[in-house]
């Protein structure tokens, strides 16, 4: 299942993430510290872009540290497009097999594309797991995450070129690599 979302998708409300854990080696704060690595890089975007909104980072942190945490996130991504394709982004896969990934600084974020015209998004892939849930219980899930996504076709990406694994994130046996697509 994918879902996109656009800046403009934003709804009220605290950060109601509780001390649920999915095992004894991951818990709520493995979950936090990985989307805290996203979130940096988000606020380096903003910076460098002016994109996404100080209240679109918290919404994107709420929905990764509760799908982290679930283990229902396999990946996402978030940067500019034009005509449905991107022009830059940042794409992050999570492995939790236990693959060693290294624990990198966030930040290192392309500093030179041109994104006149273009939108902020964002768009997120499930878990084969997330499907295997009763629909109460994914609805359950998504009242907890401010961020409202609805099903959306996939970005294409034309002009540039893919910078596979550029940083990686890990926390208790949970990893997140981090690929960017930049124009040429």
């Amino acid at each position: 299942m994918t879902a996109g979302a656009t800046s403009s998708a934003r709804a009220s409300g605290g950060e109601p993430v509780s001390s649920y854990t999915s095992t004894s080696s991951y818990t709520i704060t493995n979950a936090r510290y990985l989307s805290s690595k996203v979130a940096a890089d988000l606020r380096q975007l903003q910076r460098l872009y002016g994109a996404p909104s100080d209240p679109m980072i918290a919404d994107y942190l709420v929905e990764l540290t509760i799908l982290l945490l679930r283990r229902h996130l396999q990946s996402v991504e978030y940067g500019f497009r034009r005509n449905d394709k991107w022009i830059l982004t940042l794409a992050y896969s999570v492995s939790a097999d236990g693959t060693l990934v290294a624990d990198n600084r966030s930040g290192g974020i392309y500093a030179s594309a041109d994104v006149s015209g273009a939108t902020f998004y964002s768009y997120l892939r499930y878990t084969p797991s997330w499907l295997n849930l009763p629909q109460p219980e994914r609805d359950a899930i998504k009242d907890t995450i401010p961020l409202k996504r609805s099903a959306a076709p996939e970005p294409g990406a034309e002009g540039g070129y893919w910078v596979e694994s550029d940083r990686s994130y890990a926390s208790g046996g949970v990893g997140v690599v981090r690929r960017t697509y930049r124009p040429w």
